[in-house]
């Protein structure tokens, strides 16, 4: 069994008396895609944050490679959570421009992305202007940049056209199979069908599944057994 990348050892938060995560354990495999599951609420934006250092847990930890967190891991880890953030008044390319001279690349990488990302012709037109599927994939350019390690996404196939989600499947697959590590939080089940290796699913803030896509669903459908775990019964 390869070293996890990625580990939430009894991760707890609260805001107020509303308890969101209560002692949320599970690994992150390299070379494989990670889905991160559940109902809107579930804590899963709240969990990204804290494995980003965005926010403090109220106790437990997570570790990269085997060692605690600190800012020195950002270095390798990319990443779009809470929706796309960006300058409005500037072009694709130059937000991006933004970010490479922050991590010291080439300007060459923000072409580069822009590439991947299918919006290298998007000339001077500023991001405000984008449409949601735009700013989606400008999102998912910005957290590619470098080829970082670690991909950590939250709802990347929003605002995308099934076009755009096939082509983000693809990318992402092609992502993990390169060694690479990707977490995704995602609403959307039959896409997650197709993307995902493994599943961690939070319900009641704790998780109610972690482990093989197939070994959860082998039949196929993971609506069902989602239903089943976030509710206690089949989904009608």
């Amino acid at each position: 069994m390869d070293t996890p990348k990625i580990e939430f050892e009894a991760v707890s938060k609260c805001f107020g008396e509303h308890q969101v995560l209560d002692r949320i354990s599970f690994k992150v495999s390299p070379a494989r895609v990670h889905a991160l599951l559940g109902r809107n609420g579930a804590g899963k934006s709240t969990l990204l944050s804290i494995l980003l250092g965005l926010l403090p847990a109220d106790s437990g930890k997570v570790a990269i490679d085997g060692h605690p967190f600190s800012r020195v891991d950002l270095r390798n880890i990319g990443a779009s959570i809470n929706g796309p953030a960006f300058y409005g008044h500037l072009s694709a390319r130059n937000n991006l421009l933004v970010h490479t001279k922050l991590l010291g690349l080439p300007a060459t990488e923000a072409d580069r992305t822009l590439a991947i990302v299918g919006l290298q012709d998007t000339g001077k037109k500023k991001a405000k202007s984008f449409s949601t599927g735009m700013k989606a994939r400008l999102a998912l350019a910005q957290a590619m940049l470098g080829n970082p390690q670690i991909l950590v996404l939250d709802e990347p196939q929003n605002g995308l056209d099934p076009q755009g989600i096939s082509d983000l499947r693809h990318l992402l697959r092609d992502w993990a199979a390169r060694g690479a590590t990707v977490l995704v939080s995602s609403h959307q089940l039959g896409e997650v069908m197709h993307l995902a290796d493994d599943v961690t699913i939070i319900s009641d803030s704790r998780v109610a599944y972690s482990g093989p896509l197939n070994e959860l669903a082998p039949s196929g459908n993971l609506e069902e057994e989602f239903f089943r775990l976030t509710t206690g019964a089949q989904h009608a």
